[in-house]
């Protein structure tokens, strides 16, 4: 009879300790921008491995989308490839939430276009009335007898607004435009229509696409780096005030020399460059 309750004890206590354990781990809520997507995944990953006891969700949906659900609190990180707006800071006060902002990587957003198309540079200016839909062939910037397809990311999206500020200036996109959720989904439908353009990160640029230099000036880690290239941005991560515990911690491990690799890996600038390059400039 001793040895039973022993054993029931025992059973117990173990129960207890593993309840204890499953109720202990930490867990980080992440959503927002498909350009951050690769960076915030990978950081993910590498930190979940080093911190078993971490458990970490992240979607996409766009860097409205992240910056929402921050202001809403159904996130603990809200990821960017934009600066928050003014209205979004107001609205997030309205409701007792700080934003505070982390750059975690540089980019550069590159317009593509099928590998056959025989452009080989576009202006800022020639983007702009292609995306308007003003220039609507290619020979009239340089390329064969063909109609242009335009594509975008939709408004929901952090590079559709940097490339409203750097390239549209407020002008209306054309609404033959095919408005597309994702950089992956603007990979997929450019690689595959030699009619087509498109813009994104420059992680997500591979060997199906050709990118364009915009002014005469190849987007690389240099030139974003140094703003040379024209479409140079920031990556961001948003917290609610100050990030504590295991947030805190994930965005220093993000902004860290081993998650700063990871960023570069992605094929995205990283910070440590940056600040080597910027020669005390703050």
């Amino acid at each position: 009879m001793f040895n039973i309750v022993k054993k029931a004890v025992l059973g117990l206590t173990v129960f207890c300790l593993m309840a204890a354990s499953v109720f202990a781990a930490e867990s980080i809520v992440i959503k927002g921008s498909t350009t951050v997507l690769p960076i915030a995944q990978a950081a993910l990953e590498a930190y979940m491995k080093k911190n078993p006891g971490v458990q970490i969700s992240l979607s996409g949906g766009g860097s409205g989308e992240g910056i929402k659900a921050l202001i809403d609190k159904t996130t603990d990180i809200a990821t960017s490839s934009r600066e928050i707006k003014k209205e979004e800071i107001t609205l997030a006060e309205t409701k007792g939430v700080k934003p505070v902002t982390h750059v975690v990587a540089y980019d550069a957003i590159i317009p593509v276009v099928h590998p056959k198309n025989k452009v080989t540079n576009l202006s800022i200016d020639q983007l702009s009335q292609i995306y308007q839909g003003k220039i609507t062939n290619w020979k009239e910037v340089g390329g064969a007898d063909l109609q242009i397809v335009v594509i975008s990311r939709d408004s929901s999206s952090g590079t559709f607004e940097s490339w409203d500020h750097f390239i549209m200036k407020k002008a209306k996109v054309t609404p033959k435009a095919q408005m597309l959720a994702s950089n992956g989904a603007i990979v997929t439908a450019v690689s595959k229509n030699r009619y087509a353009i498109g813009y994104l990160g420059m992680g997500y640029v591979n060997k199906s696409l050709k990118p364009l230099p915009v002014d005469g000036v190849k987007a690389s880690v240099e030139t974003a780096l140094s703003k040379k290239y024209p479409l140079s941005r920031e990556l961001y991560m948003y917290t609610d005030g100050e990030p504590t515990g295991e947030v805190a911690k994930f965005i220093a491990f993000v902004k860290s020399a081993d998650g700063q690799k990871i960023v570069a890996k992605e094929g995205f600038v990283p910070l440590v460059i940056s600040k080597k390059s910027k020669s005390g400039k703050k």
